[in-house]
């Protein structure tokens, strides 16, 4: 039915009020629904069926919000289908928690169905954020690098699950921020593959020899952010390739996922075996036995993240550079700067004479302004 002329201003009205206000996208005409009244709307198809075509209005809001579209297209096409969507009030609500019109574009672009979402659910899900971070600041710099962690769940009463199932485990504040900045898949898990992890970690605790199982998967979850978002599987795969390719006891595996060790379990199994048969390959190469890759891993074991050819290359650098592989095993991290790092180090410290079978290797794994420092004494005293 034709809308009456005073109707017609009042939308011409509303229309112009919201560019005004919000300087991001144009008011939709209402649904006869109240509250869809900030959603777009199909044209001319009351029809419950899902559209065929794309949703006209949609876009065109999208088009003016500087929303990439065909990126958007791309990552979740069904979105432009829908009939309803909620693009105003979720912009309208994001821009109220700080976040700038591209910013809002951007987490739109990248995860489209963010748009889908009402605002009594953004509330209630920003309301659990805030219990672990301080600032809606904090929250609008993770949606901006992964919205999804925020979109991707329509479940609040699972992430509810989630925070206090993992708080139970005695985790604390700090490190649910941790986990929530760095990895915020976990808390969109389902709250029952969280919990079946943690059985698996509680589980090898025992089988290894353990006797604080819960205490024991808290410190893995609180070293490696990453770790509820792999599978039971690829865990224990690994810590099977470290067993047997190292030679450790579970006290000895016990003691090593206490400390770094905690962060490669979630290694891919394929990028932690190649790993650890190149540097296999290489020490033995340079005279080393199965004993001197043992003590590398187990006293750094950071060095199964380093790819093959970058620590081939790091080592070799090393060696040309007058410093022996023993003295490497019992100072690795060194392998932690880049190869061009310890190559420019070594070639100053060579112009100064400095002797690594009488001084050792500690000035190559100190900052630059120490190493810089040291330096100059060392240039002051020739």
């Amino acid at each position: 039915m034709a809308a009456l002329p005073g109707m017609k201003t009042l939308f011409s009205l509303h229309r112009s009020l919201t560019l005004q206000r919000f300087a991001l996208i144009p008011a939709q005409s209402t649904s006869s629904h109240p509250h869809r009244r900030l959603c777009s709307s199909s044209t001319g198809n009351a029809d419950p069926e899902p559209q065929v075509t794309e949703n006209e209005s949609l876009l065109e809001n999208l088009n003016l919000m500087g929303v990439d579209v065909r990126e958007a297209r791309r990552r979740q096409p069904g979105v432009f289908r829908r009939a309803f969507t909620n693009e105003q009030e979720v912009a309208q609500f994001l821009q109220g928690k700080g976040a700038s019109r591209e910013v809002v574009a951007g987490i739109i672009s990248r995860y489209p169905r963010a748009i889908t979402r009402s605002g009594e659910h953004m509330e209630q899900r920003w309301g659990l954020w805030r219990n672990i971070f301080k600032t809606d600041v904090e929250i609008v710099n993770i949606l901006d690098r992964s919205p999804e962690s925020f979109f991707r769940s329509s479940d609040n009463k699972n992430l509810e699950k989630n925070i206090a199932f993992l708080s139970s485990l005695g985790l604390e504040s700090k490190d649910l921020h941790r986990l929530l900045a760095a990895a915020p898949r976990t808390f969109s898990n389902s709250f029952e593959l969280n919990r079946q992890m943690v059985e698996v970690l509680e589980d090898i605790c025992s089988e290894l020899g353990g006797t604080n199982p819960q205490q024991f998967a808290k410190n893995i979850i609180s070293r490696n952010a990453y770790i509820l978002t792999r599978s039971t599987k690829r865990v224990k795969t690994n810590i099977d390739i470290l067993r047997a390719s190292l030679k450790l006891s579970g006290e000895e595996l016990l003691a090593l996922f206490k400390g770094p060790g905690a962060e490669i379990l979630d290694l891919s199994n394929e990028y932690l075996k190649n790993n650890l048969n190149s540097l296999q390959q290489k020490m033995v190469s340079l005279g080393c036995k199965k004993a001197d890759l043992k003590k590398l891993v187990y006293s750094y074991p950071l060095v199964l993240y380093i790819g093959r050819n970058t620590l081939i290359s790091k080592l070799d650098c090393l060696l040309k550079g007058g410093i022996k592989m023993t003295q490497i095993l019992e100072k690795p991290k060194v392998l932690d700067y880049s190869t061009e790092n310890i190559t420019g180090r070594l070639e100053e410290l060579k112009k100064v004479g400095y002797d690594f079978e009488k001084n050792g290797i500690n000035i190559l794994d100190t900052s630059k302004k120490r190493f810089d420092a040291k330096l100059e004494k060392l240039k002051i005293s020739r």
